[in-house]
């Protein structure tokens, strides 16, 4: 077995009397020199045991001849280590520079490129916020189907009044409240998409913050307007007409969600251009608008046949709240983005 760890002797000579005499000591040996004693098939291990025994670190002695690095009719500069020297003295522009300087660190060398524009598609908590919300809603309307339907059915006609009204459970009003929330979460998203197009994508918060910010704007704003649908009705109209106004209009809410998340899906992870968004977004409003007043004049003005008032009671209830609410989404989004 090959030991480690090779033993090199000194050179012996032979004297003519025969006895045997040691050699004169060699010059001092060279890393190389020693390596070469030794035979072609040594391991790192061998060769490094070698080196340690016949080569030793001699002790550094440093010049002690005077400094003549300096102009010539000036005296010798002083060691910047001297601390009576002022400070002016012992910093100059470079005395911190990591060139001069190798144990500190010099960082990265060149010009920092331009930073990756935040999407949608690579953020994880919006990503996990949609894809929960999918799962909840299909989970939703999974459990909650016959109620769906029922609404869906009551939609296009108004029930008499010797008819028996089913009345909701608690389950199914929580379903609905959660698919009222999921339509303030996407038109929140897409007015978030909307204001990016302009290149300026910086606010002062967090860009989860800001769809925060913009979806309780957008309950506050269904909530002002089923407290107005309640005020106006509760003073021209009966009690249990405004319920099935206010039955069908959560409902209204519940379907636009659904009608939006698919634009949500093509913005986020589609590219989906702003313009086709804008005409998907549009539709669905005008949409539900129609329906809106469809409902209205079935519920408050089919029997007294008053045409322009259903169309005034829209006016002052719907078109007019929702210019109000882009205008108050448009003035938070200046006070949140960073104008340069």
């Amino acid at each position: 077995m090959r030991q480690d760890t090779l033993t090199v002797q000194p050179a012996l000579a032979a004297g003519d009397s025969g006895q045997v005499t040691v050699a004169p000591k060699p010059h001092e040996l060279t890393p190389k020199e020693v390596l070469s004693w030794l035979p072609a098939d040594a391991t790192p291990a061998q060769q490094d045991s070698a080196i340690q025994r016949h080569i030793k670190i001699s002790e550094i002695h440093w010049s002690e001849q005077p400094d003549t690095l300096h102009m010539p009719g000036h005296p010798k500069g002083k060691s910047f280590r001297d601390a009576s020297l002022p400070q002016y003295y012992r910093e100059s522009f470079f005395s911190k520079d990591s060139l001069f300087h190798p144990e500190l660190t010099g960082g990265r060398l060149g010009v920092a490129g331009d930073p990756v524009p935040y999407s949608v598609a690579s953020d994880n908590v919006i990503t996990g916020l949609l894809l929960g919300t999918f799962i909840l809603a299909m989970l939703a309307l999974a459990k909650s189907r016959e109620f769906i339907i029922r609404q869906a059915k009551n939609f296009f006609y108004v029930q008499r009044a010797n008819t028996t009204e089913i009345t909701e459970t608690s389950g199914e009003l929580w379903v609905q409240m959660f698919l009222v929330l999921q339509t303030c979460l996407l038109f929140s998203i897409i007015f978030f998409f909307s204001q990016r197009t302009d290149g300026t994508e910086t606010f002062v918060v967090d860009q989860y913050q800001v769809i925060g910010i913009f979806t309780g704007v957008i309950a506050a704003y269904f909530a002002v307007k089923m407290i107005l649908y309640w005020g106006v009705g509760s003073v021209f109209f009966e009690s249990k007409k405004i319920e099935q106004w206010s039955k069908s209009f959560l409902f209204l809410i519940s379907a636009e969600g659904i009608l939006l998340f698919p634009l949500v899906m093509l913005l986020s992870y589609f590219d989906l251009s702003m313009k086709s968004a804008t005409i998907y977004a549009l539709v669905v409003i005008i949409l539900v608008k129609i329906l809106t007043f469809y409902k209205t004049f079935l519920i408050f003005f089919q029997k007294k046949g008053r045409f322009l008032q259903n169309i005034l009671y829209l006016c002052a209830l719907e078109i007019v709240p929702l210019f109000l609410l882009g205008g108050a989404l448009t003035l938070i989004n200046s006070f949140l983005k960073v104008n340069f």
